[in-house]
């Protein structure tokens, strides 16, 4: 009733088996690599199973946009070569079916991906990326795992250097411990040196306790001795037999509150990413309006402030004489070389310097009025490019496919070996386009659109054309197709050199 036939169930399920393999694949690779970004953030933090559950489960989801597309660009890729190298492509042609026919339960089956792939962008994503990057927050303030090795500085405490030369492990002690103090500030440092020592933590997990026996404090007091010279600058020195340090350490993990990550562009969906566009869009527009007033009333003054914001860009052109008021007669009649000239040394230099700071006051007032316009500009940027990322990646999702499918058709080589190659190579083209357009977006040498629609606007040509040459049987894949080219260029310019000769 639904027009499904055996040939579409038959090329779903051999796409679905594909699919499902390359993806998890796809998503293990992406994984690894952000897993390997972050993992300062990870090791010797000492966190539990089930924070590193949930680091890796949203960065799983995080991944998604990336290896959505290019499993189903190696799918279609390894289904279709597969199917041209045991010649069914040949057999459903001869048969009538065309190859459009074959690809159209397919075809319906990637809309139906590239529309859940929207609502995954819109409403599973910005969720959690909010949740993983508080966590990468979480874990880079979180103190790592305490753990002072044998003959080698300790440098996990924030000004602190530990020295340990041994351990007994038997009676819990540290022999030959060194503390260096630089918390105050290299010249203010302090140095302690024991024979033994036990380190515990306090009740709360917050505090090291350092109990020392037997040793010796050094303290350089600079600051005490700042009216002597530098040839007699204090220092303390006590002996000790027993003494207590109590150093900052917390070791628990404190979680951020995720509404931190609230109003960032990552964790909005489409509409709230609208409206914050709109509503900062217009706080740029009256900030730069009200700063083009100002610039206008202060630096230009013979012209009216009756003249509206809009007509500012086409003030050179537009105004006449009529707008320009002036209480004596207008300045541009005459030659400002002509007029310079006339002026004695000291009027020159009095009229430079006053040029000068003019001009310098205008270029501080411009550059201040950017500052100013930075911050909500590059808002309304970062909005608008993770607004068009939603839908980026449902049409890439399409794009992969139109090339997948038909360059498998062409090249008739299914497997792991070639297919992944052309897949990697397609994927890295088209990495290295979205990388640039975000970027040209992002720094606003670009529009927003045309920086985050320019790898689709790239690879879509491509698709079609492929998709044209696949329906057509081309064959500029094949090794024989370019030798006979080659071998009748050769008899080609043979005839033509014969001929000359005669």
């Amino acid at each position: 009733m639904l027009g499904i036939k055996k040939i579409d169930t038959y090329i779903v399920k051999s796409f679905l088996a594909y699919f499902f393999m390359t993806f998890f694949i796809s998503m293990l690779i992406l994984l690894m690599q952000f897993t390997w970004k972050h993992m300062a953030e990870l090791i010797g933090k000492g966190v539990s199973w089930g924070v590193l559950a949930e680091f890796f489960w949203y960065a799983t989801l995080q991944t998604v946009p990336m290896a959505l597309p290019l499993a189903i660009l190696l799918a279609a890729l390894m289904n279709f070569g597969n199917l041209g190298e045991h010649f069914e492509l040949t057999a459903m042609k001869s048969a009538g079916i065309s190859l459009f026919r074959m690809m159209r339960g397919l075809i319906v089956f990637i809309s139906i991906i590239s529309v859940l792939a929207f609502f995954f962008s819109n409403n599973v994503l910005p969720m959690a990326q909010q949740k993983l990057w508080t966590l990468i927050f979480s874990l880079r303030q979180k103190s790592p795992e305490f753990d002072i090795p044998e003959g080698e500085f300790y440098t996990g405490i924030n000004g602190y250097n530990l020295y340990v030369r041994s351990k007994d492990p038997n009676k819990k002690l540290l022999r030959d411990l060194m503390i260096y103090d630089f918390s105050k500030g290299f010249d203010n440092a302090s140095v302690t040196l024991a024979d033994s020592g036990r380190v515990q933590f306090t009740a709360d997990n917050k505090y090291l306790k350092f109990s020392m026996y037997s040793g010796e404090s050094f303290e350089n007091m600079r600051q005490q001795g700042s009216r002597y010279n530098s040839s007699s600058i204090p220092y303390r020195r006590e002996t000790f037999q027993t003494k207590e340090l109590l150093l900052d350490f917390d070791t628990e993990f404190n979680r951020y509150d995720e509404s931190i990550l609230k109003d960032q562009h990552v964790s909005k969906n489409v509409v709230e990413l609208t409206q914050t566009i709109d509503s900062v869009s217009k706080i740029v527009k009256a900030r730069g309006d009200e700063q083009a007033r100002e610039m206008i009333s202060t630096q230009f003054p013979e012209i009216r402030e009756t003249v509206s914001i809009d007509e500012i860009p086409m003030m050179t052109d537009e105004v006449s004489e009529e707008q320009v008021v002036t209480e004596e007669e207008p300045v541009k009649n005459y030659a400002a070389d002509s007029l310079f000239l006339k002026l004695n040394q000291q009027q020159m230099e009095e009229a430079v310097s006053a040029a000068r700071q003019s001009a310098q006051a205008m270029k501080d007032k411009i550059d201040y009025n950017r500052i100013m316009l930075v911050d909500p500009t590059m808002t309304v940027r970062r909005h608008q490019i993770e607004w068009h990322r939603r839908f980026t990646l449902s049409f890439a999702c399409l794009i992969f496919f139109f090339i997948g499918a038909p360059l498998g058709a062409i090249i008739r080589k299914g497997g792991l070996g070639f297919p992944i190659v052309i897949s990697v190579v397609l994927f890295v083209i088209y990495y290295i386009i979205d990388t640039t357009g975000y970027k040209m977006a992002r720094e606003g040498f670009w529009q927003v659109f045309e920086g985050m629609w320019l790898s689709s606007a790239v690879l879509f040509p491509l698709g079609l054309f492929l998709t044209w040459k696949a329906v057509t049987d081309a064959s500029f894949f094949r090794t024989e197709s370019y030798t006979r080219i080659y071998d009748n260029m050769k008899e080609y310019y043979r005839k033509r050199r014969n001929k000359s000769r005669n």
